[in-house]
């Protein structure tokens, strides 16, 4: 309110109604002006702060676990140390393309991948997907996948697993060694030895080095390709299989995991019932499996993508050389280029065994022919 001092001037007085004080700054506590706009604003900020400081650590957390996840998934086997250097050359590094923008050039050299498929872990789930239990380790599908220099195309060349070969002297996990077999069936070596034997009795037939070894289960199997949303595949006659329970019309189909899975065991529900029918139906759903990929933006969805990764771990054993989710990543970055369509899919030339019209040998000189240009590069 308004008032006069002693020379009659007019004076202003608080009246302590939220008018200005004698301060003059309108606060009746006599705090400096806009102090508490800045502590409020300043109060704002720390929980924003904070928030934004724990959703950080919830996401490294996040990604730290399942980095672990899927690291922890793999199952490695040392195979280069288990067989030594008694072993075909490796293949000749070529140098990376000048002016790369990668710290680290990703590789860029020919790579043999012996691809295993297998019910060698047992466990409920192989079991109810007609694998076998852990003691009774076998593996039905071997395929050598060259990829080219340059890592633009590859070949892919099956092995029918009744092809009778020399299975060479292998170690063994629980120590010495097995005894040279002639004329024994392809799939024994994985049987009497695991991957090693495998891997050494492919280096044997092949003259060919084995880089690396990728064994994947039943269940694994089954649950990328539900991870990917099935697959699309087109057979060119009917199937009815009881012993995969497949019944397909021939035709374009759409499958989920399982019935892919079928697919790829079905032997005696198609052509002649032997392996060779097998095989094309293995190659058919590799190439699908490609397109697949290649068409689901993985990128695009993390659910997806986890889901994806944690599904092509969980079911896998490697050699050494891959057996972190670090390399893996960087082989299936090297392969960014490779597409189905530069994708080659053979089967070892056979004819049959002499000894035995259930089995089969290797048709020479075609096979040798075919390792030879494998070994080109």
């Amino acid at each position: 309110m308004t008032g006069h001092d002693a020379n009659g001037h007019e004076t202003e007085h608080g009246d302590g109604r939220g008018g200005r004080d004698n301060h003059g700054d309108g606060r009746a506590d006599g705090s400096p002006p806009g102090e508490s706009r800045r502590g409020r604003r300043s109060g704002a900020l720390r929980a924003v702060g904070l928030s934004l400081a724990g959703t950080l650590v919830l996401g490294v957390a996040a990604a730290g676990w399942v980095y672990w996840r899927l690291d922890d998934n793999i199952r490695g086997v040392d195979v280069d140390s288990a067989l030594g250097d008694n072993r075909p050359a490796r293949a000749v590094t070529t140098p990376s393309p000048s002016g790369t923008a990668s710290a680290v050039p990703l590789p860029t050299e020919a790579v043999n991948i012996l691809v295993l498929g297998s019910d060698s872990r047992g466990g409920d789930e192989n079991r109810e997907l007609g694998g076998g239990d852990s003691s009774g380790a076998r593996s039905d599908t071997a395929m050598v996948v060259h990829v080219d220099a340059g890592r633009t195309s590859a070949t892919v060349v099956s092995i029918p697993r009744d092809t009778l070969v020399t299975r060479p002297s292998c170690p063994l996990p629980s120590g010495g060694s097995t005894e040279v077999s002639h004329g024994a069936m392809f799939n024994s070596a994985y049987a009497l030895g695991g991957p090693v034997c495998a891997v050494k009795t492919v280096e044997s037939l092949t003259d060919v080095r084995m880089d690396h070894f990728v064994e994947v289960d039943f269940a694994g199997f089954a649950k990328l390709v539900d991870a990917l949303g099935g697959v699309t595949v087109t057979t060119a006659e009917d199937i009815e299989d009881e012993d995969s329970h497949l019944s397909l019309a021939a035709g374009t189909h759409h499958l989920d995991g399982t019935r892919a899975l079928a697919l790829a065991r079905t032997r005696h529900g198609i052509g002649d019932g032997s392996d060779l029918g097998r095989i094309g139906l293995q190659q058919t759903l590799v190439k699908a499996l490609l397109e697949q990929i290649a068409s689901t933006a993985l990128l695009k969805s993390p659910t997806r993508l986890y889901r994806v990764a944690d599904a092509v771990t969980a079911g896998l054993t490697t050699d050494t050389g891959l057996d972190s989710l670090a390399e893996l990543t960087e082989l299936g970055r090297s392969l960014e280029g490779l597409s189905a369509a530069n994708l080659t899919t053979v089967t070892l030339p056979v004819l049959p065994a002499p000894s035995d019209p259930n089995r089969v040998i290797p048709d020479e000189p075609r096979a040798s022919d075919l390792w030879a240009s494998l070994r080109q590069g």
